[in-house]
Formats: structure tokens, sequence, C-alpha cells
């Protein structure tokens, strides 16, 4: 079978100009094409007056070995790439059972693979099962009530679970682990085309049922779950050549679970357990994360300013943007995290704070797009001396955007004309925010710093010139997103293990390894083949 990439063909084309397209392509008769399967289809609107659908295909064609052989310098035409996975081994009889900490996208995927590599795993989660979790994180949405435990932070599915439910990312992996990820989400319940499209999301209900299914699947293959458990600590003994090793984790519930080989995949908001690693010792530096808003306009403007008279077709769906922009105060401003026709959502996990994040569901249909609008920060320059500092510099905006929007998790809004014009907003126009459970007008330069404001106002305008209606003064901004990536890293070896600890695998997004659903679980694979190649005679 044959891998034909970068095949372009207008938006509007009939069914029946796709094998034709290959025919002329390949330089074949259309007797000669036996078989043709979409393997990708993407979108180029760049000129949004002339959209082309760029599709990869795989073809079965007569005789493969004439049409390689002319187009053997061609990239675009090669033989199909196998991307079936295949385990690193077995588990040996007797095998000690790995522990993983977190159930998130990452651990979530560390869990499946020892189970299907026959390790048992024992998956241990501070939080609840994911229907128990939404009820909690309603909670807070509709009536206020934080639980701290259980959130949109914590609990089973992570934070990717509220979410857009991105499943792409810009890794490059010749294994191609993100098939595995995306082969066992259809077969856990998402719709098909998430192996097919360019940039497939999947969307928070249908991430809830999913969630459940790889849950069954490991506990039918011997794993075991251990909910609302947190690690209060981690035993860590010193052997005879002078190195750290774990044995064992103390659990909120009293007990001691003895373990030897611990998967680390705890979350970008585990604040807590942070604390505790590096007071036992384990070995994490500082890392680079952003601070700023989200961000919303109505979506039929970003889909107008994408599309043109093409906005609204279903094959394009609800438009994205990726932006960004260098400023003169040496900062970064860009888009992050966009979501589509979905909403702002409260994402904290502590009392007295207020944090932000977007969602969408499958649908992508609700009247807003948002996306964070953020400034990239870095240690040296921003949280320097301490490799915990960025979790207190989130905490600080955190609070003050807390009081801002009136000390009741109502989240603090501004309309961009204010924003811009250096003034608190005493009421929101026509753009209408989303955030539940409730906004405050109020000055956002209040809540954020100095230079995050002024590289802030330097950057909409720019965005205005790239998309109609970015900066119309009625846009509304809701601060504060804090949590954009892990404020540390867990470092670790070429083997998967804490370069002072070993046994312990730091591993996805709050290890510092991973950033979004499907890098998180990509790594969760690359960490559960280490530990298992580690417990192998």
């Amino acid at each position: 079978m044959l891998r034909l990439t970068e095949l372009r063909l207008p938006l509007h084309h009939p069914p029946e100009a796709l094998p034709a397209a290959i025919c002329k392509r390949l330089r074949i008769t259309p007797r000669e094409l036996v078989r043709h399967v979409i393997a990708r289809r993407a979108h180029d609107a760049r000129d949004k007056t002339d959209i082309q659908l760029v599709y990869s295909i795989d073809v079965n064609v007569k005789d493969e070995t004439a049409v390689l052989a002319r187009f053997r310098k061609d990239r675009n035409v090669q033989p199909t790439p196998n991307t079936s996975y295949r385990f690193v081994g077995q588990a040996p009889v007797g095998a000690k059972r790995p522990v993983v900490i977190g159930a998130g996208p990452c651990g979530l995927f560390a869990g499946l693979i020892l189970a299907q590599m026959g390790f048992r795993p024992i998956i241990v989660d501070r939080g609840k099962v994911v229907r128990e979790r939404t009820k909690d994180t309603w909670g807070l949405w509709r009536k206020s009530v934080l639980n701290p435990e259980s959130n949109v932070q914590f609990g089973e599915g992570g934070a990717g679970t509220f979410s857009d439910g991105k499943l792409y990312s810009r890794i490059k992996d010749p294994r191609h682990l993100d098939r595995k990820v995306l082969t066992e989400f259809v077969k856990a319940g998402a719709p098909p085309e998430i192996l097919t499209e360019a940039h497939p999301h999947i969307g928070t209900f249908r991430l809830v049922t999913m969630v459940e299914s790889l849950r069954e699947t490991i506990e039918g293959l011997g794993g075991e779950y251990r909910w609302q458990n947190k690690v209060d600590g981690i035993d860590i003994a010193t052997d005879a050549a002078g190195e750290r090793r774990v044995r064992g984790l103390h659990l909120r519930d009293g007990t001691y679970l003895e373990a030897d080989h611990v998967v680390l995949a705890i979350g970008h908001s585990a604040r807590d357990t942070f604390a505790m690693l590096h007071s036992a010792g384990v070995h994490v530096e500082a890392k680079p994360f952003s601070i700023g808003v989200r961000i919303e306009h109505p979506q039929s403007w970003i889909d107008r300013s994408r599309f043109g008279a093409d906005a609204g077709n279903p094959i394009l769906g609800a438009a994205e943007y990726h932006i960004s922009h260098h400023c003169r105060n040496g900062r970064t401003v860009y888009s992050f995290c966009m979501c589509p026709g979905g909403t702002v959502v409260a994402a904290t996990s502590e009392e007295g704070r207020v944090a932000t994040n977007g969602m969408s569901q499958y649908s992508r249909n609700e009247r807003n797009a948002n996306s964070g609008f953020v400034v990239a920060i870095d240690p040296a320059r921003d949280y320097p001396g301490d490799p915990l500092a960025g979790i207190a510099f989130q905490r600080h905006w955190e609070s003050l955007a807390y009081v801002a929007g009136g000390s009741n998790y109502r989240a603090p809004a501004q309309r961009v004309g204010d924003f811009l014009a250096g003034r608190a907003s005493e009421s929101l126009g026509s753009v209408v925010p989303s955030y539940r459970p409730g906004v405050t007008p109020a000055d956002l330069a209040q809540c954020l710093p100095d230079f995050a404001v002024e590289a802030m106002r330097e950057a909409i305008p720019v965005f205005g010139r790239q998309i109609a209606g970015y900066d119309h003064p009625d846009v509304v901004m809701t601060g504060v997103e804090t949590r954009t990536s892990s404020p540390v890293r867990f470092t670790r070896g070429e083997d998967f293990q804490s370069l002072n600890t070993r046994g312990l695998f730091p591993a996805g997004e709050g290890a510092g390894y991973a950033g979004g659903i499907l890098s998180a679980a990509v790594d969760g694979i690359k960490v559960a083949e280490a530990v298992a190649l580690s417990m192998m005679p």
C-alpha cells in the first residue's frame, strides 16, 4: 500500500474528484487504482476565497513497484508506514505490581499499557470517579462551592476532561504512539473520524464515557484503582551503593503501599504533592509557563474572519486561530488552548483563588469562541531562586483575581476597550461572558503583572489586524489564566527515572514533559514501557 500526501482539492469538490485526482497524481489509469482510504484530511484556509482540502491517502494499485520506481525521489509518494503498536514485552511471572499516581491522560495510558502487558498496575488518585467528579465540578460552576479534592484539576480523567478535548500536538514520534492513543480512544467510544481528521477533538461529554470505558478495560486486565487517596508521603531508602530508591507510598487513608516502581503522573496543579516530593529530596526544578486571561469573541466573527463566504461549512466546522506577537518589552504574547464554540470555566483547585480555563463540547456550537490570551514567563526573570517559586507566583495572582471578582469565585472581567484605555469596566457590552459562576466587571490590571498588562495592550491591536473583530471594544476578557502548564519539572534521565531517585518515573504534564491530552497520553505510554523494561530480567 502507498501513502500519497499533499493531495489538494477545492473545498466543494464532488466525491468522484478524489479518485480522479489520485490517478492523475500517480499517473495511472482508473483501472489500475484498486482501492483508496483517507488517512488524514486537513484544510488550508490561508486564502479564504479559495479554501483547499489537503489529503493523505492510502492507495492500493495494481503495480505498486512500478509506481514507487516512478516517484522514488518524491517524498509525497511513499510506502504506507506501519502504525501498529508493538509491546516491549510481557510481565514476568511474580512481578511486583507497579503503582501509577494520577488518573489523567498520562496516568490512564501508563496504566492501560502496563495492564495490557500483564503488570496489573495499581492506580492511585486523590479525586473521585469521573461521574462523581463531574457533580462536584458543577457544584463550583453553579453554586460557588469548591471541593479542593474533586474539581476541574483533580479526579478521573484529569484536567483534560474539562477542556476542548483536542487530540493533536506538535510531537513527532517515529513510532506513531499517537495512533495507539487515538485507536484506544475509538475503542472506548470516540468518533472514528478522530483517526483521519488533522485536528481531531472530542469534547467533555464524550470524554467522560470514554474514560469510564478505559477504566473498565484496565480493571478487566487485573488493574486496580484506589480513589480519594492522595499520596501524602513517599518512602525513599538509600541502598548500599548510595543510591536513593523508592520503597513505598503513604496514602491519605493511613495505609502504606509498598512499591518500588512508581509512575508520577500527578498533573500540573498538584501543588501540595510538588512540595511533598521536594521536601523528600526528589530532584525538581522551576519551569517556564504563561500568565494572562481568557478572551471571548462571538464564534461567528472568528468563522467569517477565517473562512469568509464558507463560514458555517460543516466540513470546516468552527474556526480556530493560533497567533503570537513579540513585544517591545521583550515578552511574547500568544493564544493558548483555543476553544471554538465553547465556554470559559472555573478551574481553581484551591480555596480563595480564581483560575480560568476553556472547554468545548464535541459539537462546538456555543455562542462564543474563547482562548487563552497569555504572556510567556520564565524562572530566571520572573520567579527566581527556588524550584517551587512558580507556584507562589501563580497563587499570588489567583488570590488577587479572587478578591477582584468579589471573593465568591466569580471572576474579574473587563471589556477590551476599557482594558486598552486603562480604566476599570463598570459594565459589559454586546459580548456576553460564558464563565460560571459568573463575572464581576473589574480592572484586570489589578490582578496581572505590569509587564503582562503592557505586553497584552500592545498585542491586542496587532491581533485585530490579523483577525477582524479581535480588538472590538466589547470583546470580554476574564481572569486569570495561570495553569497553562506545570510550573515545575521533575527531571528524569534517558531511562525515564528521576535523576536522583530510582524507581520513580516522572511523567506527563505535571512532571514537565507534556502539554495537552495527546502528548500526555503518549508520554504515559513511553514511561509505561520504561517501567516494564526495568522490571524484566
